[in-house]
């Protein structure tokens, strides 16, 4: 990592997945699906039929990849992205007093959800991911489900713009 779109239109469905895989965390069957759908013209084009998946998914297997997302602030093994976007996010040098206010936050949010607060924490601060916990604490079960996998296609298409080489000039 990282490559650029030829070298993934060109690879085998195997090194295909493991390259961009885990941009849908803990989820490579859908880089697996999209792989026959190969070449992809930009990484816009790749993000928007990974996320035609994604909608396409059942409920139940929407909840699971919202669930497979890592709780924020937590002190636990998580994949390698969720690590990087939480340090960037400062969610990994917490203070006593805000790693427990993130683990009450989490604990309440599971609790009326049932599954992970998820946030694009990319463009956010800790002060701002405690803002939109308070707010989407709020938000009915069918609200937080929408949220979480707009949050997710966030998280995804930054992950790949990280990991595949912008176009070069040579496509002229």
């Amino acid at each position: 990592m990282p490559y650029t779109l030829d070298q993934l239109n060109a690879m085998t469905e195997a090194e295909f997945v493991a390259a961009i895989g885990p941009a849908f965390e803990d989820t490579p069957t859908i880089a697996a699906q999209v792989w026959p759908q190969r070449p992809f013209a930009s990484v816009a084009n790749l993000h928007q039929h990974m996320v035609k998946i994604v909608q396409a998914m059942t409920t139940a297997d929407q909840l699971a990849l919202i669930s497979a997302h890592p709780d924020l602030g937590t002190r636990v093994a998580m994949a390698e992205a969720s690590v990087a976007e939480q340090t960037k996010a400062g969610l990994t040098n917490l203070s006593s007093e805000e790693y427990h206010q993130f683990q009450t936050l989490n604990q309440q949010y599971k609790n009326r959800f049932g599954f992970p607060f998820i946030l694009a924490v990319a463009n956010h601060t800790k002060a701002s991911i405690l803002e939109s916990f308070a707010q989407r604490l709020r938000n009915s079960t069918e609200a937080e489900i929408a949220i979480a996998l707009q949050e997710i296609q966030k998280i995804a298409h930054l992950r790949l713009e990280a990991w595949i080489l912008p176009d070069t000039l040579s496509h002229q």
